[in-house]
C-alpha cells in the first residue's frame, strides 16, 4: 500500500479548512506548521504567497484516496482568490506510533510482472518529461540567513518561498557526523520551482558566503507531484 505526503501552503488560520476538507474525503489527521511567505507581488498574483504568515499543512494519505482528497481541497478553496499551493511527495516509509505491528505491511506491495514494471517505468518517464514537473528545494540554515538564501534563489529564477522557524536538536557527536554546527535557532526555506531551474538555484545558494563555512547549512530536494494552485487566479 503506497502513501503520499500532501503539503498545502495557505494563508494563516486557513489550515483547518484544508485539514477538514481532507478528512471529508477519507484522510486522517494532519499537522499544521506556521511559516511566512517571501514572494514578490508578481508571484503573489500567481501563487498567493506574499510576505505574510502562512499555514503549512502536512497530511499523510493513501495512494488510493489521493485524488479524492486533492479534489476535496480544491473544491473547498475554489472561491478564495490566490489561496495558495498544494503538492504531494512520495512517502515510501511510514510508521505510526502505537501501530508497530501494522508497520510490516506499509512498505510492501503486491508482486508485479516484468510487463507491469516496464509500464510503470514508461509512465514515470512520461511524468518526468511533462512541463508540470516541479521540485521542492529545502534549505536549512542558521537563523538570519534564510532571507539571503531566498534573495540568491530569486536572482537565479525562483519566484518565492516559505520560511519556517526551527531549532537544531543535534548532540555533539551528531554534529560531527552530519557536519552541521550546533546552533539552536534554525530556519528552513522551502522553494517550489520548475525542475529545469533547480540546478541554477542550488548553485546560486551554495555560492553564498554563509555557505562557505563547513557545517553552515544543508540543501536537499524532492520531486513535487500533483502541483496545484489553490483558489481563484
Amino acid at each position: 500500500m503506497g502513501y503520499k505526503l500532501l503539503i498545502s501552503i495557505v494563508p494563516h488560520d486557513s489550515g483547518e479548512l484544508i485539514a477538514n476538507a481532507a478528512k471529508s474525503a477519507g484522510a486522517g489527521g494532519g499537522t499544521i506548521a506556521m511559516g511566512r511567505g517571501t514572494a514578490s507581488n508578481g508571484v503573489l498574483q500567481l501563487l498567493g504567497l506574499g510576505d505574510t504568515s502562512k499555514d503549512i499543512v502536512y497530511i499523510i494519505i493513501k495512494d488510493s484516496i489521493k485524488q479524492a482528497v486533492c479534489d476535496a481541497i480544491k473544491t473547498a478553496s475554489e472561491k478564495k482568490a490566490h489561496f495558495g499551493v498544494m503538492f504531494t511527495l512520495d512517502t515510501p516509509d511510514f510508521i505510526r506510533a502505537g501501530h508497530l505491528g501494522e508497520s510490516q505491511d506499509l512498505g510492501k506491495s503486491e508482486p508485479v510482472s516484468n510487463e507491469s514494471k516496464e509500464s510503470d517505468k514508461s509512465k514515470g518517464e512520461d511524468i518526468m518529461n511533462t512541463a508540470n514537473n516541479y521540485q521542492m528545494i529545502n534549505i536549512i540554515v542558521n537563523k538570519g540567513y534564510a532571507e539571503d538564501a531566498m534573495a540568491a534563489a530569486r536572482k537565479a529564477g525562483a519566484g518565492g518561498g516559505t520560511i519556517i522557524g526551527a531549532r537544531g536538536t543535534a548532540k555533539e557527536g551528531d554534529a560531527a557526523f552530519f557536519g552541521m554546527k550546533i546552533v539552536p535557532e534554525k530556519e528552513m526555506l522551502m522553494i517550489l520551482v520548475p525542475s529545469e531551474k533547480k540546478a541554477a538555484i542550488v548553485e546560486a545558494v551554495t555560492a553564498l558566503p554563509c555557505f562557505a563555512e563547513a557545517g553552515s547549512g544543508i540543501i536537499f530536494c524532492n520531486e513535487a507531484q500533483d502541483f496545484t494552485v489553490l483558489g481563484k487566479n
